[in-house]
């Protein structure tokens, strides 16, 4: 999908976020715990949740979705063999070993090359009890039921915390993990299972103390809405000088959020339920002796989260002063910022984890394509606050994380033509 993005309209009105995608997608496959029906409320229509849909569907579970409502009933699971046309190539498909393994007590799955981006998820199964062979690609699990285990995880990774959590709500009687994330998707998750009939101890903390349930029952949850897309579409306002509310959101997901971008000159309000962002004339970096030359930095949650590196630093583009962005979790998330540069923005690129931004610039048209799910929505928001004409080329990718994010921000002032399907 290309799009024309006509810049300099402010964002104004009311905006409701979408559930959780990252939520949806390790409760489909908690979802195959049970034999009983679980309901999702809340759905996003995203391209990762219909991916993960599908895969479900192909592992022979009824799927119903309507007006964001996910129902799902699993009989008896027509495979244990998740091939890599039922997995598409997503990570994420790794999430579904946890109910093959708890229901079969083996599972086989062809992953995507290099094997070692999965060595956390790996290792974390075998501290579990699972054996694992490979032959190439394709690896075979075997799992018995455990008494107690005590595990610490290599990394705080989201996908080995769910994988752990759903394997150890269904077939432990006794499991501790250590330096388990605690992202509001993995919160939600370990409520599900709750409801399901385990008993977990310490949900939004890194130690997870999680008592089974061999017969695990059904449940209805409504996912949390998406703190990212919240805050996204908060700071999109914030450069396009526009006033929003934002309603049903979680404050205590967006608390240090907002003192991060505050240090940005962007001032969000939370009040219960709603986020109000009032009209800036201008952004001003924080010049206060405590903050002075101190970087915006990414942490495990519920630290900074990485996800929003890229809109932040769009962000930083746009206020006066200087900004250094420390990407500490991954190195690639930073190598967006010569399309920024492009556009007008004065950065330097100090390595792959630091970025220095000089603001504010007058980012300017042009054209540029979308490189990544993750940097996508900034983009698009940096070209909301652009002089002139920007066109992105493959502009679908937006929605593989957020639900027809391009129409709402219609629907809030944003002048933007879908002009290729």
């Amino acid at each position: 999908m290309r799009i024309v993005v006509h810049g300099g309209h402010p964002l104004n009105g009311s905006f409701r976020p979408s559930g959780n995608s990252n939520s949806a997608i390790a409760l489909a496959a908690a979802a195959l715990l049970t034999d009983e029906t679980v309901t999702l409320r809340g759905v996003p229509d995203t391209l990762s949740t219909a991916a993960t849909f599908e895969s479900a569907r192909a592992l022979g579970v009824e799927v119903t979705l309507e007006d964001g409502v996910c129902r799902l009933q699993a009989g008896a699971l027509q495979t244990r063999f998740l091939a890599e046309e039922v997995t598409d190539g997503q990570v994420s498909a790794i999430l579904f070993l946890a109910p093959i393994l708890a229901r079969r007590g083996h599972a086989r799955i062809e992953l995507p090359p290099p094997l070692s981006r999965y060595h956390p998820h790996l290792a974390a199964l075998r501290d579990l009890g699972v054996t694992i062979q490979a032959s190439g690609t394709v690896l075979d699990f075997h799992v018995e039921p455990w008494d107690t285990r005590d595990i610490t995880l290599l990394q705080a990774s989201v996908t080995t915390t769910a994988l752990v959590c759903m394997l150890a709500a269904a077939l432990g009687r006794d499991t501790i993990v250590r330096n388990a994330a605690s992202e509001p998707h993995v919160q939600d998750l370990q409520q599900m299972l709750v409801m399901m009939g385990a008993q977990i101890e310490g949900i939004g903390s890194n130690l997870i103390h999680i008592r089974g349930d061999e017969t695990l029952g059904g449940a209805d949850l409504t996912l949390s809405p998406d703190h990212i897309e919240i805050a996204t579409i908060a700071s999109i306002g914030a450069i396009t000088h526009g006033s929003l509310h934002i309603e049903d959101v979680k404050p205590e997901h967006l608390r240090l959020i907002v003192r991060v971008l505050a240090r940005l000159g962007v001032n969000l309000y939370l009040n219960s339920s709603t986020l109000f962002l009032p009209a800036h004339d201008a952004l001003v970096v924080s010049q206060t002796d405590e903050e002075l030359d101190v970087p915006i930095e990414t942490a495990p949650w519920p630290g900074f989260p990485s996800d929003l590196v890229a809109m932040t630093t769009v962000v930083a583009s746009q206020a006066r002063g200087m900004t250094l962005i420390h990407e500490k979790l991954f190195s690639n998330r930073l190598l967006f910022v010569d399309k920024l540069a492009a556009m007008g923005a004065q950065i330097v690129l100090c390595d792959p984890h630091r970025a220095l931004i000089v603001g504010p610039s007058k980012l300017r048209g042009g054209y540029m394509d979308t490189p990544d799910v993750r940097t996508g929505l900034a983009l698009l928001g940096a070209a909301l606050c652009a002089q002139g004409t920007v066109t992105i080329d493959s502009a679908e990718l937006i929605d593989r994380t957020f639900e027809n994010v391009v129409s709402r921000l219609v629907a809030l002032g944003a002048q933007i033509e879908v002009v290729q399907a």
